[in-house]
Formats: C-alpha cells, sequence, structure tokens
C-alpha cells in the first residue's frame, strides 16, 4: 500500500474584507473585489509589500507606519494597525504553509455608493477596500543587466511619488521596455535630472568606498530597506547622474524582496558588480541582512 503524500501548500493565500478584520480566505483568482472599487478603476490606493521569512512577517511596524503616513498624505481613510494586520499575516501563514515568501497589503479608498461609483470625485460614502495576498517567493540576490527607461520618469514633486500606491503603469512600461531590450529591468530619471529609482526597488551607488543614494527630492519611493540603510549610517543621499552609475565601484538595487548588483547599464559592465570585487560592505546578501533585525539574520543564528 503506497504512503500517501503531505499536500502541498498553495502558491498563495489570499483574505479579503472588511478594516475591522473580519473577512474571508481563498485562493486569490477565487475572491472578488467589487468591480465600483476606486483601487481597481482609479488605481486610488496603497500597498505594501513585506518579507516573510522563518514563519513571520519582518519589519512590519515599519511598512505599517509608511502604509499610514501614505494614507494621510493622500487623503484616504486611515488604514488598519498591527493590532489587525498581525493575526491575518498568522492565520495566512499558517494556513498555506508558506513560511518564505512575499506578502502584500492592500488598501484602496473604496468605491462610493454615490453616482454609481463613476467619475474621480471622492464620495466619501463607501467603506475603503482590505485585502491581502502571500506568495511563496524567496529574496533574490542575483546581478540583473538594466536600461535607463526612453521615456518614463518619477515626478519630484507629485505626491503619489512618495507613496506605494497602485499606479504602477510608468513602472510596467519601463520594465517592458528593458525587456524588449534584453535587459532585467529599468532605471526611471527623475523630473529634477539625475536617476531616480528602477521599477521596483531603490538604486544605490558605491563612489570612493561610500555608497550614495538618490535623496527623496528627485520622486524616489521612501523604501524600508533604504530607510534602514540611512538610520545606520551605511548610505548618504546625494543626486545620482547616469555617469556616476557607469563611474561606479558597483550599484544595486534594493528592496524588501532582496539586494541585486547590477551587472551592466544597457552593454557597458560596471566593474563593481562582477563575482570578484565586492566594495567593503562585503556581498548584496550581507548588506541587505545588515538591515534586517540580527534574528532574520542566518549568520547571527549560527553565531558567527
Amino acid at each position: 500500500m503506497s504512503t500517501p503524500l503531505p499536500p502541498v501548500p498553495p502558491a498563495a493565500m489570499a483574505w479579503l474584507g472588511n478594516p475591522q478584520g473580519q473577512g474571508r480566505w481563498g485562493l486569490p483568482d477565487a475572491l472578488a473585489l467589487a468591480i465600483n472599487d476606486r483601487g481597481l478603476l482609479l488605481a486610488d490606493g496603497l500597498f505594501e509589500t513585506l518579507l516573510v521569512e522563518a514563519g513571520r512577517a519582518w519589519l512590519l511596524e515599519e511598512h505599517l507606519g509608511r502604509w499610514q503616513r501614505s494614507a494621510a498624505l493622500l487623503a484616504l481613510p486611515p488604514p488598519p494597525g498591527s493590532a489587525i494586520v498581525q493575526p491575518l499575516i498568522a492565520e495566512a501563514i499558517a494556513r498555506s504553509g508558506i513560511v518564505c515568501g512575499a506578502l502584500r497589503l492592500n488598501w484602496s479608498r473604496g468605491g462610493g455608493t454615490g453616482g454609481g461609483g463613476r467619475g474621480i470625485a471622492i464620495a466619501g460614502d463607501g467603506p475603503p477596500g482590505f485585502w491581502l495576498q502571500l506568495s511563496a517567493a524567496s529574496p533574490s540576490f542575483t546581478p540583473l543587466r538594466v536600461i535607463v527607461s526612453p521615456t518614463e520618469e518619477r515626478s519630484a514633486t507629485s505626491l503619489l511619488s512618495g507613496c506605494k500606491t497602485f499606479a504602477y503603469g510608468p513602472s510596467i512600461q519601463a520594465r517592458r521596455q528593458a525587456q524588449a531590450a534584453g535587459a532585467d529591468d529599468a532605471l526611471l530619471p527623475s523630473s529634477a535630472g539625475g536617476l531616480c529609482c528602477a521599477t521596483t526597488a531603490n538604486l544605490m551607488v558605491c563612489r570612493d568606498g561610500r555608497w550614495l543614494t538618490p535623496p527623496l527630492s528627485s520622486g524616489c519611493l521612501p523604501g524600508v530597506m533604504r530607510q534602514r540603510a540611512l538610520d545606520q549610517g551605511l548610505v548618504a543621499e546625494a543626486p545620482i547622474a547616469e555617469p556616476d552609475l557607469r563611474n561606479s565601484e558597483a550599484a544595486w538595487l534594493i528592496n524588501s524582496l532582496g539586494c541585486r548588483p547590477i551587472s551592466h547599464l544597457g552593454e557597458t559592465p560596471l566593474g563593481g558588480s562582477s563575482t570578484n570585487r565586492e566594495p567593503q560592505t562585503g556581498s548584496p546578501e550581507t548588506f541587505w541582512r545588515a538591515l534586517l533585525p540580527l534574528s532574520c539574520n542566518p549568520s547571527s543564528r549560527s553565531g558567527r
């Protein structure tokens, strides 16, 4: 008699509900959002992407803080805090069996009932939308090739640039351009001049042994990992032009799900990105994990 195989964990688990944490669980393609939700119709919403590793979500308070600050900046209703979110995350991990993955929290202005939900005027009479999704994923540290988008840029003055909103149209087009050029990602120029960030990550460049990242005045997203690097004195803010990148000792793209060295800008190799030449800060993974709590760092768990 054959031994039954253990159940295969789902590739993703989702929850859809209300700000009080009451809702329903299911696979992402089985849950339905109201078609008059402004997040769906107008990209009028915010999201946060968190690392899940060792069966827990990391830097939750930092992500929730940005989520709530962004909602206030855009005059959205205040999103839930950790008392509501943390139990939902724990249940998503328990239900899915996913112990290493990416968790996305979503918050929209919802769908006002006035006028059937049409137009951009804010009716303010509908509940906000709240849902999350946990997907299996692993942090990435592999090199990538980039181009500079020939058409897309980040606004240095828009309120939206300071928030992680649903409005990812420019990033989608820039990524499409990169793929068409045989690259992995694209850098977006700032409307104020110079380089700003990549499609889903902050840019860091090493010059003369110092790590630099474009200032928030460039329109780059205030990334959680970027801020932790600044707080720890590992990175400083400075304008970065394309020649700075070409002449850099190393250049990395960093976000909550990894830190990837840039190997090429277009057809030009970046010397500091080769595997046999690393900055004094060490490998991208060493740098990235130094920004996480020590209990999430494999070297600290092993006593090294």
